[in-house]
Formats: C-alpha cells, structure tokens, sequence
C-alpha cells in the first residue's frame, strides 16, 4: 500500500469539501494526497497541448485543477498528485483504494443512500473498498473549522474489531482529541410487555452494566497502547443505530466499521451502517475489518 491519501472529484461543491478534508488527513499523516477524477470517456492526451477550446479533456482537467487551487493555500507545502483515470468511476476508486491509505468522498447533506457520490458509486465503495473509506459532507465555508471535535467510534462488540480500533485511536492521537467509543444495546424482547413498557425496572442497568464490562476489555489493551489518549465510553440501552447517531453529536469523526462478509457483487447496508452516513453531522469512517 502506498503511502497515500486519495481523494476522488466530481466537480461537486462536496467533492471540494471532501479535498480539503482529504487536504488537512494527508498533511497530519504525512503522506501525499492524489486528487483523482474517473471517466470512462477520458481522451488520451495530444503530442502537441491543445488549445482549452479543442481540449476534450477540458472539464476532467478543470475539476481537479479547481479542486488543487482550494487546498494549495491552506497546505502549501502538502505533495499533491493530480490522476485523471480513464475508467469506470467504481472501479477506478475501488482500484485507489487498494493503493491508499484511505479513500475520502464527498457526500450531499442527508440525501438518501443512494444519492452519496455520483449516484450509487458511493454504495459500491461504501460496501466494497478495501481501504477506510471517509465520506465527507458540504461545507458552506470555504475553509474547514481548525477545531473538528472529538473522534466517535461505534463498537459492535460481537466480535474482533481490532483494525476498528487502530483507526479510532491513531485519529484521535493525530489530532489530540478525546475518543468517544459507543455501543448501544437492545434489551431482548422478553423484557418489554405487550405495552411496549420494560416490565423489569432493574433490568437495563443490569444490561447495561454488562456491556460496559465488555466495552472497557476490549478497550482496554488500546488504552494502553494509546496512554495519551483520552478515552469516554459510553452504554446506551437502545439500538446501536440510534446510539451511535446520539454518540455523534458535536463530533468532528465517526468511526464505524464494516465486517467483510458480503460477496464482492452485493450491494447491502446495514441498519448501523445506513445511520452512520445518513444521519451523522460529521465526516463518517467506514473501516473494513475481519
């Protein structure tokens, strides 16, 4: 993997969002950002320049020239690469992702699923890019807050997460934040009436008090790699839908992960997953894990 942080453009004003994000991610990790644009109709470039007039790859060359412009003086000294792909956007930017450290899209504000980054593109990589992808949505400011919040972290607990994990804490170590882990959990269906009212009082805190043993052991190991970090964690007795859209609130990131289960064909969001990029007011993290 290259030492690389891709964003792909559109032309859209959220694409230019998600460079400067992109912009600031590269310049803490110290690598270089490549600014790609995909199209399948790309026309291979003249011996001699042409003229703009003549140009059939103007408007390509236009989006990532406008996309360059907006980031060069915020990070002047960041090695920016320019790629004008000629390939089907999904996979050319399915391609970057295996060769980048992350993947970073813009996304419209609370639009449905299926209109994130140029129509169903977003849902494809969203399932299928092998790296962490980041969808980043439209700012009207045309320079990003230099206080982003903290960085949340949405905790299934049903299994290994450790690459999860490694991303939130190296985020929030980057940008000396606090790290905010989150986990919601059901109550099970025995314990409400047919009212729909908990007929155990004590029960979600015993619930409760469960889950949070098991949050802070799996935290724990992390903790420790991660000493300067400071870690809140948070239990909610409701769906870990509803709690990680509650955990995100103020936020400058949202980590959720994605276990990698589906066929490489499928198109499938989960109920977390969904919640995550439709409802959260901060950049979202998707991170593949085992």
């Amino acid at each position: 993997m290259n030492r690389v942080v891709t964003v792909g453009l559109d032309g859209t004003p959220e694409s230019l969002t998600a460079a400067r994000w992109a912009a600031r991610e590269a310049e803490l990790r110290g690598v270089t950002l490549r600014m790609m644009h995909a199209w399948v109709l790309l026309s291979e470039e003249w011996d001699e320049p042409p003229t703009a007039q003549d140009d059939p790859n103007y408007w390509p060359k236009w989006i990532v020239e406008q996309a360059r412009r907006s980031v060069e003086p915020l990070h002047p000294s960041l090695p920016v690469v320019e790629d004008l792909v000629a390939e089907d956007p999904v996979d050319a930017l399915l391609a970057a992702a295996e060769e980048s450290e992350l993947l970073v899209l813009g996304s419209r504000d609370m639009a449905p699923l299926a209109s994130y980054f140029l129509g169903d593109i977003g849902l494809h990589l969203m399932v299928h890019a092998r790296a962490p992808t980041v969808f980043v949505r439209a700012r009207d400011d045309s320079v990003p807050a230099t206080d982003e919040g903290d960085v949340a972290v949405a905790l299934g607990l049903h299994g290994p997460c450790d690459e999860l994990l490694e991303f939130a804490f190296a985020g929030a170590a980057r940008r000396g934040v606090t790290l905010r882990a989150v986990h919601g959990r059901n109550l099970p269906a025995s314990a409400y009436t047919r009212g729909g009212i908990v007929a155990d009082p004590y029960l979600p805190g015993v619930v409760i008090r469960g889950a949070q043993r098991e949050l802070a052991d799996a935290l724990r190991p992390w903790r420790e790699k991660y000493p300067d970090v400071r870690v809140v964690d948070t239990v909610r007795a409701e769906s870990p839908a509803r709690a990680l859209v509650r955990g995100a609130a103020g936020a400058g990131l949202l980590v959720v992960g994605r276990r990698e289960r589906h066929p490489r064909t499928a198109v499938r969001v989960g109920n977390v997953l969904g919640a995550a990029v439709h409802h959260a007011p901060c950049p979202v993290a998707i991170v593949p894990h085992g």
